[in-house]
């Protein structure tokens, strides 16, 4: 037996996520039932939620500023192989 329910969500994430779905060729109704029997499977979300530490924060924040070093290939593939 199947069971109606129902949700409010941001309008604008809502579309954009029924485009992205319809691209997909899904509709919400298939991406909830998937979304649901994966909770199912993994007794859980099906994915990590967790807050990040110190060290992410910092480093997500340079990339978004653009505040970040330069990177020499080179330099780097040279103390890979060390």
């Amino acid at each position: 037996m199947k069971v109606q329910t129902s949700m409010r969500l941001e309008e604008s994430t809502f579309n954009e996520a029924k485009a992205i779905l319809a691209s997909l060729g899904m509709n919400v109704t298939d991406a909830v039932s998937i979304f649901m029997s994966m909770v199912v499977q993994n007794k859980g979300l099906p994915f990590e939620v967790k807050l990040p530490n110190a060290k992410t924060l910092k480093a997500m924040q340079e990339a978004d500023t653009g505040d970040t070093l330069p990177v020499d290939l080179d330099a780097m593939r040279k103390v890979m192989v060390k």
